[in-house]
This record gives structure tokens, C-alpha cells and sequence, in this order.
């Protein structure tokens, strides 16, 4: 197991504690059968931004309401960006996350792309390290659980005009969270939608801004009513390469083990789960590439059985199999719509590291406690 030592920058959080804390019974409650992002903890951390001050007044807060008025800019050009990380309890008690560097990296990036400040890395570590020592009793214990750590970023300056913010506002909230889909890790039925696209090229869909997701809702909640759990988008350019799910990177798998899954060319997510199961499955023997997956090579394959597995990821669901696809010509089940073992096996070895429970080989692991 690695260690990587705290950021000396999180000792600059000044700590503002809350004086209504959430009770240790009702605490206890929430930890018991954690649902995805809707209870909070007691604490934020927060930056705030300005042209004049650079980043500045670093502290931890009470977790409550955001004044802005009515003329902030985030509010009509939506210029803002976000994260999303967890930290895990081990057997030992103590609270690790998982590649926090990379998302520091990408944090960075969607702010570039959005005219946003970037935030030094040594304060993204720092915000967190902070945040998760002010609410350390809120990271739960049991079996597939965590507490989701959300950074994000927002325009904060009061003024009507089309350019970038003069001022910036960072925080990070947290929240203890069980399995991303209710009835936890099963294969999920996915709609191909042929019609609505999530990005196009040179848009923003390398960054995690909330337009993207945004523009996922309609598209989505369509899928919703029909009786499908996610949607798998299309390029903008040709309507016939696979890209990414509303909040999830896709990997295909093949009868031979070789595994596929599409390039990041600008308009999908750098997913930091996506490229830690490329590592996983080279690891293990896989022939991986990353390639351009067009709709009919996936029907075809699905069809003759070339293709046994199709699965997703991201850091709020991990590893999800996916048994259906579907779409308005076409409904096809993957092999015999159960996991597969390729699935199976990869999303273990990773939840494994997270976790403590294996040796992490790579270094990935960063404590906070």
C-alpha cells in the first residue's frame, strides 16, 4: 500500500466549525443505507477568487446556502465546472481517495477550457484533505459505500456581459453514498440514442462543465420511460461512433479478451476510472486499444457473438455491466445478459485497491486520515 504524505497547504484551511451538527443517531442513520448524493455532511471547504487577490481565504465552513445575486454570472452563461472523487474507509480505519492528481489535473483543464482560473493542484489536495478531516465520522464502513467528494468551481462575479468572470468561487461539498443504481451492481439496460448528442467536436465535452450533462437530461429522461437506465451517445460529427454515457466511459469486449473503448479525441471525458482500467486490463493480459467503435460494428458483433461483454464507467458507479442495448432498431441483449467475467473480474481488482483489500501497485492510493 502506498502513502502519500498530506498536503502541508491543508494546514492553511482555517476551520469555521459548524454549532448544528448533524445529531450521532441521525448521523448513524444516514450511514446505515447511504443514497447516492442526497444527504450532505456537516462541512465545505472553500477558495475564493479574485483578479486582484489570486486564490485566497482558504477555510472550511458549515455546509448551508449560497447567496448569489440575481446578476451573477454563473446564472446566465453558465460558466462553471465540477469534480467528483470518493474517499474510502479501510479495515484499519483509516480514509484514503482514490488518484486525486489526476482529478486535480482535470479540474484544471475544464477550467481552461471554461476561461475559468485554474486551482494549483497543492489546493485541490488540501481542500479535500481538509474537508474530509472536519467530517471524518460521515465516511461510512460498509460494504460498496464511500463518501462522494464533489469539487466545484463557479463564476461568482455580479455583471451582465459575455466574457469570463473576474471572480471565482471553489468549493468542495461531500456525501455519503452506497451503490450509484438502486439494487446495486447488476447489468443495466442502455438506449442508443440516434438522435441527441452530448458534445461535438471542438465543444467542451473533454471538460466536466454542466452544460454537458445538461444537454444529457432530455435524452435521458426519454430513456427513463421507456424502461432504460443510462444512454449511450453518438458523435455529433457522423451520428455512427460510440462515444460515452450521460456520466459513464464504455468499454467493449471481445470473444478473443481484446478490449476496446473509444479514443478521447476532444469530446468525451478523460475518465481517471476509464484510464485506470486501461492499466488494470493491460495488466492482466488484455490486448486494449483505443480506438473509433462505430454503432454497426457493435450491433454485428453483438449479433454474432464476436462481442461477449459491454460495460461502463465512472467514479460514482465504478464498473457497471451492461446486458441490453437498444434503440429504435434494434434491441439486442449482450451474450446471455448477465456480467461477464472480464466485467466481473476488473471491477474487483479496482474496488479491491480502493478499498485496501489489494496491493496498490501503481501508486494510486492517497490518504487523508
Amino acid at each position: 500500500m502506498s502513502t502519500v504524505a498530506s498536503s502541508p497547504s491543508a494546514a492553511l484551511f482555517e476551520v469555521h466549525a459548524s454549532t448544528t451538527p448533524v445529531p450521532d443517531d441521525e448521523r448513524a442513520q444516514h450511514l446505515a443505507a447511504p443514497r447516492f448524493g442526497t444527504v450532505f455532511t456537516d462541512h465545505m471547504a472553500r477558495i475564493s477568487f479574485s483578479q486582484e487577490d489570486g486564490w485566497h481565504s482558504r477555510r472550511v465552513e458549515p455546509y448551508g446556502p449560497l447567496q448569489l445575486a440575481p446578476a451573477t454570472s454563473v446564472l446566465h452563461y453558465g460558466q462553471e465546472i465540477f469534480e467528483g472523487l470518493k474517499a474510502y474507509r479501510h479495515a484499519d480505519g483509516s480514509v484514503w481517495t482514490f488518484r486525486p492528481q489526476a482529478n486535480a489535473a482535470r479540474f484544471a483543464r475544464s477550467a481552461h477550457r471554461l476561461a475559468l482560473p485554474e486551482l494549483p493542484e497543492e489546493d485541490f489536495l488540501a481542500s479535500i484533505e481538509a474537508l474530509v478531516r472536519a467530517d471524518a465520522a460521515w465516511v461510512p464502513t460498509g460494504e460498496e459505500t464511500s463518501l462522494y467528494l464533489r469539487p466545484f468551481m463557479y463564476a461568482s462575479e455580479s455583471f451582465l456581459g459575455v466574457r469570463p468572470s473576474l471572480e471565482a468561487e471553489y468549493l468542495v461539498i461531500a456525501s455519503p453514498v452506497g451503490p450509484y443504481f438502486a439494487g446495486g451492481v447488476r447489468p443495466v439496460a442502455i438506449w442508443v440514442d440516434q438522435e441527441f448528442h452530448r458534445a461535438g467536436a471542438g465543444g467542451t465535452g473533454a471538460a466536466k462543465c454542466g452544460g454537458n450533462y445538461a444537454a444529457s437530461l432530455l435524452p435521458q429522461q426519454r430513456a427513463y420511460d421507456k424502461g432504460f437506465e443510462q444512454v449511450c451517445f453518438l458523435d455529433a460529427s457522423t451520428n455512427t461512433y460510440l462515444e460515452e454515457l450521460g456520466g459513464m466511459n464504455i468499454f467493449v469486449v471481445h470473444a478473443d479478451g481484446s478490449v476496446v473503448t473509444p479514443p478521447v479525441s476532444g469530446s468525451i471525458l478523460e475518465g481517471v476510472t476509464r484510464s485506470s482500467i486501461l492499466q488494470l486490463l493491460t495488466d492482466a493480459g488484455h490486448e486494449v486499444s483505443e480506438r473509433p467503435v462505430t454503432l454497426a460494428e457493435l450491433r454485428a458483433g453483438l449479433a454474432d457473438g464476436s462481442i461477449t461483454e459491454v460495460f461502463a464507467c465512472g467514479t460514482a458507479a465504478v464498473i457497471t455491466p451492461i446486458g441490453r442495448l437498444a434503440s429504435d432498431d434494434f434491441d439486442l441483449t449482450v451474450a446471455d445478459g448477465a456480467a461477464g467475467p472480464v466485467t466481473t473480474r476488473t471491477r474487483a481488482e479496482l474496488t479491491d485497491i480502493q478499498y485496501g483489500r489489494a496491493t496498490d501497485r501503481h501508486g494510486w492510493l492517497h490518504r487523508l486520515l
